[in-house]
């Protein structure tokens, strides 16, 4: 109702394709074209089962596609945890016209109506670094981040200190994190821009991303960006992505995939946002585990 009643469309994207974001530490699951037994499948070798909607759901706005949203399931290999399986439930949407200050109203205004509080509040990543650690945690020099690093897990700190956003995720995961929206749902912003992912840069901050977050209880939900349309823009960070994945050991990803052509063809703007509906609930739920709300996980399904 939340999305019907503000004229978003229901959609249903693949679960199998051959399209693929590329991220640098998320894994998509592979499915052999041969499984299929179908006398033609294009000429592609393996199809996809989605880490994300997000291509899909990207090729239907720039086909004309009004503001749409989806709630299925994504996979994601490797993932298993107290807050990760394999298998999960997301909702994601996309709003026509939509820059990241309407995507942040619109993701705070379903928080405030799922976890039935008055309120949201928004801060920036910047400002939770100076409050919670002391920094700046884009000027700061590395060695600086890697020493603060180390009084969390030295040998981790070391493993990633030629890695500057691999330094600060580990400070953020640990020492901000766990304390943000216990009172009141928070969404944070303006990430730095080396980890923009598929956001624009930010017109508030030139060393930022146009990227949000959603944190309840110390748990993330949801991660949002007021859309990247540039293609060119969108190639470069996908060859960088790879280039990370390489030297971590990861598998390369296909860079010639359909939402590259539709982006050329013309992407609208928008915002978009993802959110995980099993950590959600759990939250609601006061659950520690995503296990405890799920029927099966992949241990036992």
């Amino acid at each position: 109702m939340f999305f019907d009643q503000r004229g978003f469309f229901e959609v249903q994207p693949p679960c199998l394709s051959t399209d693929c974001v590329i991220d640098p530490y998320i894994d998509p699951l592979r499915v052999d074209a041969s499984e299929f037994q179908l006398s033609s499948s294009k000429g592609q070798e393996f199809y996809f089962l989605q880490t994300s909607p997000e291509a899909a759901m990207k090729r239907m706005l720039a086909a004309g596609a009004p503001s749409i949203y989806s709630l299925g399931p994504v996979f994601r290999a490797g993932e298993q945890g107290d807050q990760h399986n394999l298998e999960f439930t997301m909702l994601e949407w996309y709003e026509l016209g939509a820059d990241v200050e309407q995507g942040i109203e619109i993701l705070g205004a379903l928080a405030c109506d799922i976890l039935k509080t008055r309120r949201f509040e928004v801060e920036s990543y910047r400002k939770l670094f100076h409050e919670h650690c002391g920094f700046d945690p884009i000027d700061v020099p590395l060695l600086t981040l890697v020493e603060y690093a180390k009084g969390i897990d030295s040998s981790l700190a070391m493993a990633i200190a030629e890695d500057r956003d691999d330094v600060l995720d580990l400070i953020l995961s640990h020492v901000i994190q766990p304390k943000l929206g216990h009172d009141t749902p928070l969404i944070v912003r303006d990430y730095p821009l080396s980890q923009a992912a598929l956001a624009k840069a930010s017109k508030k901050d030139k060393q930022c991303a146009a990227r949000f977050e959603l944190f309840v209880a110390g748990v993330e939900l949801a991660n949002g960006y007021d859309e990247l349309r540039d293609p060119d823009l969108l190639l470069a960070r996908f060859r960088a992505c790879n280039e990370k994945r390489q030297k971590s050991g990861r598998r390369t990803l296909p860079l010639k995939v359909p939402l590259l052509e539709a982006m050329r063809a013309g992407l609208p703007q928008c915002a978009g946002v993802a959110l995980g509906v099993d950590r959600l609930l759990a939250v609601q739920l006061g659950e520690k585990k995503i296990s405890n709300v799920m029927p099966f996980t992949i241990l036992n399904a």
